[in-house]
């Protein structure tokens, strides 16, 4: 049995130089599971699966549905027979375990085994992430192989994750590092921010209106209120169509206030 996979290759953004881990799964009992751990792992760039003899075999059309269309992930999966056939090109080995063991062993958090990654992958090593069965996860034996535990600061009262949830936390940190999204952004899709000009523009003309409505009832005050204005007007961001309908508002208000009275019947 073949994953079909005929259509044209996902790209990912990661460049190469980064050397991504290896995400590398041992004895996974269920294909959905797989399919699951493949969807996280090109939600963050990652391509390299690795199975070390998965309890239902593979190739294993099961694992579609589940991967979401991340068919190339399960594409490029490669099955081994060993957990040390399978690490056996790796410089560096991290175990994910959701309890503490009791060995002499570094234990890490996903950031910091993150930056280590990174930092490794600039001097040419490769690295990988180790998850065990869904239901018993990593032995002793298995985590004795790698040289660091990699726990997540959860709730302590409730640590449970599923497979393809451990794999996509510890991926999520690893890309964070490569990401740079700004960490707040205006999306303008249909228009600009308000340049200086358009704001200064509406500007005299609300503070010219509230003069004639003498919205500025102590003169006292005035300076003080009209900064307080400025001020939310400023951290309101706003764009040019925002500016464009605030003048029609004030249009509006100043058509009424001209109006004549309606004549009483």
């Amino acid at each position: 049995m073949k994953v079909d996979v005929s259509r044209e290759a996902q790209p990912t953004d990661i460049p190469e130089d980064a050397l991504p881990p290896a995400i590398i799964l041992v004895e996974p009992q269920l294909a959905d599971n797989i399919g699951a751990t493949a969807r996280a792992m090109l939600n963050c760039g990652l391509l390299d699966l690795r199975l070390v003899a998965p309890r239902d075999g593979w190739p294993n059309e099961a694992a579609i549905p589940m991967a979401s269309g991340a068919l190339e992930v399960l594409d490029r999966a490669r099955c081994y027979p060993t957990l040390r056939e399978a690490v056996a090109d790796l410089h560096r080995l991290y175990a994910s375990t959701a309890r503490h063991r009791d060995m002499v062993i570094h234990e890490l958090t996903p950031r910091h085994m993150a930056r280590k990654i990174h930092r490794d992958a600039a001097e040419g090593q490769r690295s990988g992430i180790l998850f065990g069965r869904e239901r018993i996860g990593l032995t002793n034996d298995e985590v004795s192989r790698c040289d660091a535990l990699v726990v997540a600061p959860l709730n302590p009262i409730f640590t449970s994750l599923n497979l393809a949830q451990a794999v996509l936390l510890l991926s999520w940190e690893w890309r964070q590092i490569l990401d740079e999204t700004p960490e707040k952004q205006l999306i303008t899709p249909d228009t600009h921010p308000a340049t200086r000009e358009n704001l200064s523009s509406f500007l005299d003309r609300l503070e010219i209106s509230l003069e004639e409505t003498q919205f500025f009832r102590i003169e006292s005050m005035r300076p003080a209120i009209w900064r307080k204005i400025l001020s939310f007007l400023q951290r309101a961001e706003l764009t040019e169509q925002d500016v464009r309908i605030l003048h029609g508002i004030l249009s509006a208000l100043e058509g009424k206030r001209l109006s004549p009275p309606p004549r009483s019947s």
